[in-house]
């Protein structure tokens, strides 16, 4: 598929056209859209699993994953793929991220392309395997989200890609690929597409805990002394988002803005937003279409 509106065009009346060299305006609005709601008039894809996967790279955890796959895919022609760290909630249909309905309408209107997406909860440490893991908070999420290196890279490039690749046409093209998350599940996906450019390039940070939880500060500085990577980066933040005056580190605001300055500095494709909320997915979650959008507005090139 190939995407030929304009970007003024495509991201609807919220988003202003931006001038060269600038990236566009998006809601400070937390009220959901009607790209987040359900219409009979669009084709709905269906949501696969919960299933278990027991890692090896990540030794001794276990956790769930749920497949979306969009009516309109094919199983002759390599689908797009979108990854969102704590899938239970990205996937619930009364939350406010509502991933999935999000992309059965984009996909639809022709804004984003037929994208198979992969929810994974975080990592249990142990052989039990509660119910409510990932609706609560697995004993493995901060180890797994939060820290900076491989380890989480390798055990989705390495193994759970694989897994599902086993039943659906995944696109090995890392301009295809897309990973996502909120909060701890946000710097995850940065260090993903950090870690492994050649396999992710695309990536949606909400609330981002790019914090010193288990040294995700230091990113800024990282990104300012790197060599500069080909990752296309969203970042949506609240104003009000953990403050921490005694500890700038731990001020979750002030670590998204250095995060936007040294992205900006190093001349990434990036484009943010800052709401006026607090550490919540209300704000994600209403722009989420438009982030989507924006993500997608070029693929393929």
């Amino acid at each position: 598929m190939k995407m030929v509106r304009p970007l003024a065009a495509i991201l609807l009346g919220c988003l202003a056209a931006p001038a060269p060299g600038q990236a566009p305006s998006f809601s400070r609005s937390e009220r959901l859209g009607p790209d987040s709601e359900i219409h009979k008039d669009v084709p709905r894809g269906k949501i696969e699993g919960p299933f278990e996967f027991k890692s090896h790279v990540l030794a001794n955890t276990v956790r769930k994953y749920w497949v979306y796959v969009p009516e309109q895919y094919k199983a002759d022609k390599p689908a797009c793929v979108l990854v969102f760290q704590d899938g239970a909630r990205a996937i619930n249909p009364r939350g406010v991220l509502r991933v999935p309905i999000v992309m059965d309408n984009l996909i639809h209107k022709k804004e984003m392309p037929v994208t198979i997406g992969i929810f994974i909860t975080p990592g249990q440490r142990g052989e039990t395997f509660p119910d409510s893991i990932g609706t609560g908070n697995p004993n493995n999420r901060s180890v797994e989200y939060d820290s900076l290196g491989d380890a989480y890279a390798r055990f989705l490039c390495d193994e759970l890609l694989p897994e599902v690749g086993k039943t659906y046409n995944l696109t090995k093209d890392p301009e295809g690929r897309a990973i996502g998350g909120a909060s701890s599940g946000a710097i995850c996906a940065f260090t993903v597409a950090w870690e492994r450019p050649d396999q992710f390039r695309k990536v949606i940070s909400l609330i981002g805990s790019f914090t010193d939880l288990r040294g995700g500060h230091v990113y800024p500085d990282l990104v300012r002394k790197a060599e500069k990577k080909p990752i296309r980066v969203f970042i949506q933040d609240g104003t009000k988002d953990n403050r921490n005056a005694q500890r700038p580190t731990r001020d979750w605001h002030l670590q998204n803005q250095a995060m936007v300055a040294a992205l900006t500095e190093k001349g990434y494709d990036m484009a943010h937003v800052f709401g006026d909320g607090t550490h919540s997915d209300n704000h994600g979650g209403a722009i989420l279409p438009d982030i989507l959008r924006w993500i997608w507005r070029d693929y393929p090139k």
